[in-house]
């Protein structure tokens, strides 16, 4: 019986093909929602503390702006932080990790070490102190959370490129004149990859936890709307109009459970021990 497919792999596992569903709507959500539904998340609609089911469909803020129209446009910036700070530190990880991991020796003595200092440092409070002293613009909490995400994808990828550099290919295209970069880049490298990018699907969960937990502190950009930010706004107002705090709250454990699950269905499908399930 021949093996089946990565996508067919995927399939199989019920869990993560939820997920990813889950994770499409949220997408398309962020994609065409603001556009769909026309409302400046940032306009008073109504009166402060309007309830849901109503008009606005989700009721208000503390200061009368429609919570479905800051749902729709903060998924945006939700999500575009997750992914691009989870691309950032990806990129510098495996430059960092296949440097240290394919040619050791000194260089990769200094390059661990700089990654144990930032893994010394507890990464959320690292990215609230690189954002305060800094302006607190999207960039910025972009900028800090891949500053505080790339040391376990370099040490990940070092790991891998250990193993991998003493395979009989890589000596083999040693013998016959290749050189390290296109080692690094051509040979080695694709058979690295698949463990890092089990470990950034997961990392955009977090990348989006963080940056939620940036804007519920005021560390954020105060001209776009996130959904942390607007927890943040209406912590004060939790007893009262608990609703607020609920909604996007669960907007961020249903994102951030739906990319979890997908990351666990990458693992198991590019796992080759259950190939054979």
């Amino acid at each position: 019986m021949s093996d089946p497919g990565f996508l067919q792999r995927f399939a199989r596992n019920r869990q993560a093909l939820a997920g990813a569903i889950v994770l499409a709507i949220v997408l398309v959500g962020a994609a065409i929602g603001p556009l769909a539904y026309g409302v400046d998340p940032f306009d008073m609609v109504g009166r402060p503390f309007m309830l849901p089911f109503g008009d606005p469909w989700l009721g208000t803020d503390v200061s009368g702006r429609d919570i479905l129209a800051g749902i729709l446009n903060g998924a945006s910036v939700s999500l575009g932080i997750g992914f691009i700070s989870t691309l950032v530190a990806t990129l510098i990880g495996i430059t960092v990790g296949a440097i240290a991991g394919y040619y050791g020796g000194a260089l990769d003595e200094a390059l661990m070490r700089l990654t144990d200092f930032f893994l010394t440092i507890p990464s959320f409070v690292l990215a609230v102190v690189f954002v305060a002293v800094f302006s607190p613009t999207t960039t910025t909490v972009t900028v800090a959370i891949a500053l505080v995400s790339w040391p376990s994808v370099a040490r990940l990828m070092r790991g891998e490129f250990i193993k991998q550099r003493a395979q009989e290919y890589v000596q083999a295209c040693k013998a016959i004149g290749m050189r390290d970069p296109a080692i690094i880049l051509v040979q080695i490298l694709p058979n690295a990859l698949p463990p890092v990018v089990v470990v950034s699907s997961l990392m955009v969960a977090t990348a989006i936890l963080t940056e939620s937990g940036l804007s519920f502190l005021g560390l954020s950009d105060p001209n776009v709307v996130s959904w942390g930010y607007m927890i943040g706004v209406a912590r004060s107002s939790l007893r009262t109009a608990w609703w607020m705090v609920a909604i996007p709250g669960v907007a961020i454990m249903v994102t951030v459970l739906a990319i979890n699950l997908v990351g666990e269905g990458i693992n198991d499908a590019l796992n080759p021990r259950l190939r054979q399930r």
